[in-house]
């Protein structure tokens, strides 16, 4: 492995192994299933009734059945294979019924499991439940990319940082819109940008359907892939990291806040900006 973030977490995973908490609930599981594994019980089928005993010492049948029949089997006939199992670890009602009662024939044993679930409850490392949890979504956006890589497009790795607030973009693309026309073998209409010194603001313009919303997408997912740590659509980028991103798009009215498309607008836009105010506020009192 090459990545940092891999190698980082392989060695946490080595610690956290050798730690005496993981021996000590690695020791236990193995004590607890090899003392579930020893056990023995039979089962007697009358008619709707079933009862579970200890075993008897009672021969196999199945060893008995296949000695048996065995001269009737056709030798050089193939054994069909078997299917798969297919175990979701759920059990139906006589299945349930029946381990109740294996656990009034054995009561210390399933004490002890009862206790070890109580102890572990809570058994699985945060940092491994962490990774489990988003190495889902990193490999799958490696695989949605995939295909607008081969059509060419490029993506990088951006230079980011908190302080410096000058912004350089260039070849940079709309991922939505890049999927859609390498599915139709359509060009993809690639953008630079940037803002230098001061500057703060970028005004887009022009007729409905002329790009403003795909520039908006575009200038949202930047920074956000950017902030996750994963490669941007763009032969080169150089961005600021903010602490939020706040949108404001076009949506279908609801009729049943007696609104209108303007008022709505506003409505949604004040809201925006009391969540940006006390962000704010947040900050200055942490200063």
């Amino acid at each position: 492995m090459r990545s940092a973030g891999l190698n980082d977490l392989r060695r946490c995973l080595s610690r956290y192994a050798r730690s005496e908490a993981f021996s000590r609930f690695a020791t236990e599981a193995r004590q607890i299933r090899d003392t579930l594994s020893r056990l023995s019980y039979g089962t007697l089928f009358r008619g709707d009734k079933v009862v579970v005993r200890k075993y008897a010492s009672e021969p196999d049948y199945a060893v008995t059945i296949a000695v048996r029949f065995a001269r009737f089997r056709e030798t050089n006939v193939a054994p069909s294979a078997p299917e798969p199992l297919k175990d979701d670890f759920s059990l139906n009602h006589i299945e349930a019924g029946i381990l109740e009662l294996i656990g009034r024939l054995f009561p210390k044993e399933f004490k002890d499991l009862e206790r070890y679930i109580t102890q572990h409850s809570t058994f699985i490392d945060a940092v491994v439940a962490t990774f489990d949890r988003e190495i889902g979504f990193f490999v799958a956006y490696l695989v949605f990319i995939q295909p607008l890589k081969q059509a060419g497009l490029p993506f990088c790795y951006p230079e980011v940082s908190v302080l410096r607030k000058d912004t350089q973009v260039s070849g940079c693309f709309d991922l939505a819109l890049a999927a859609k026309l390498v599915g139709e073998n359509k060009p993809v209409v690639c953008n630079d940008f940037f803002l230098h010194g001061r500057e703060r603001l970028i005004v887009v313009s022009g007729p409905n359907q002329g790009g403003e919303t795909t520039f908006a997408r575009m200038f949202g997912q930047l920074h956000f892939l950017a902030g996750l740590g994963c490669s941007v659509p763009g032969r080169r980028a150089r961005l600021f990291l903010p602490d939020q991103i706040f949108t404001h798009f076009d949506r279908e009215e609801d009729i049943t806040n007696l609104r209108g498309k303007l008022e709505d607008d506003l409505v949604r836009l004040h809201h925006t900006g009391e969540v940006i105010a006390a962000e704010w506020s947040l900050h200055a009192l942490q200063a």
